[in-house]
């Protein structure tokens, strides 16, 4: 349970990102939120319940251009 205040918000919640973080592992790319929801450098997401989320991407970067 998250001792933090304001309390995280959970890992079902829509802003579950805004959790804080734990425990962080940049060598390695991921980082565990207070709500135990891992965080990835590509923007994937490991729910607690073992759901995943697909990373977030937008267009390239030169497909901007």
């Amino acid at each position: 349970m998250c001792q933090h205040q304001p309390p995280c918000p959970s890992a079902d919640a829509v802003d579950r990102d805004a959790a804080r973080v734990v425990a962080s592992f940049p060598e390695q790319g991921w980082s565990l939120l207070c709500n135990g929801v891992i965080t990835f450098e590509d923007t994937g997401e490991l729910l607690p319940d073992g759901r995943m989320i697909a990373p977030q991407r937008g267009p390239a970067v030169h497909a901007l251009a």
